[in-house]
């Protein structure tokens, strides 16, 4: 392959990928799926798809529209269990278990593995209780000051507590779009997941907001395994450390993101990146 893949990067935004903070990852395998097939009644949504995500690392998922990216990514914390027609067949372990046993509850799985949708879905509550719902589901908090102390420390990482602070008991509803979706975020990292899907996070925010959400990623990997699905080749540029390619229920490529983009293996990954079909 050649390198015009490049070309899909405004020199802006490789300086961006060039200044992304270094990978956190362990070199430890945090998920791990193999031949993970879906079906939506009799059609087969995803071909046996296999692939291991590190501990520490941001990958992204890119590929156009009904590809399959957003179907493997329910698969990590069991969203398609909600839905009737679906059916999962495979192997998806975290931290070697098999997320599909029958011991596991699915519950503490979806606390472990947490996620922030495409639109920001705040609950119609305060800022304080869409923060402190989890953990009081949970159990982790003991006290009224521990409750306190995890809903400011989940503010705090998600970048908000500054902005909300004195406001706590407003409706997390009345934020802006970026807040509600950093607010999205804290209430999903107040429960100490493991690993935080994020399904198109800034498809629905401004340019400002979503540089905030990027600058947000790039730290919070140091703590948190972070999975992404995005439309935007440049978002997945900027804040992922490995990126795969997802096409017609297959998983095309997958690597390091800044050799993805640069130099892909598959042809069908350089004619996507580079606008010959969407």
């Amino acid at each position: 392959m050649n390198n015009s893949a490049n070309s899909l990067l405004s020199p802006a935004a490789r300086v961006d990928a060039s200044q992304r903070t270094p990978s956190a990852s362990t070199g430890k395998v945090k998920m791990s799926a193999s031949d993970v097939k879906v079906f939506y009644g009799d059609n087969e949504a995803l071909h046996g798809i296999s692939m291991d995500i590190m501990e520490n690392e941001v990958i992204s998922f890119i590929g156009p529209s009904g590809c399959g990216k957003s179907t493997f990514l329910r698969c990590l914390n069991r969203m398609n269990d909600t839905i009737d027609s679906a059916r999962v067949s495979g192997r998806i372990t975290l931290d070697g278990q098999d997320i599909h046993d029958p011991s596991l509850d699915v519950v503490l799985l979806r606390a472990q593995v947490g996620m922030v949708f495409q639109k920001p879905n705040p609950f119609p509550k305060s800022i304080f209780e869409n923060v402190a719902y989890g953990p009081r589901l949970h159990g982790l908090a003991h006290t009224k000051p521990e409750l306190a102390g995890i809903v400011e420390s989940s503010l705090r990482r998600a970048g908000l507590w500054d902005e909300v602070k004195d406001r706590l008991d407003q409706p997390g509803t009345g934020l802006s779009g970026g807040q509600q979706q950093r607010l999205c975020i804290a209430r999903a990292i107040a429960v100490s997941p493991e690993v935080i899907l994020m399904d198109e996070p800034c498809s629905a925010l401004d340019p400002i907001a979503t540089s905030v959400i990027e600058e947000l990623i790039d730290e919070l990997k140091q703590n948190f395994t972070i999975v992404i699905v995005t439309h935007n080749m440049q978002q997945a540029a900027r804040v992922s450390d490995r990126t795969a390619f997802f096409h017609l229920g297959d998983l095309i490529e997958l690597d390091v993101t800044d050799k993805l983009f640069t130099n892909p293996t598959h042809k069908r990954t350089e004619d996507y990146i580079t606008g010959r079909y969407g």
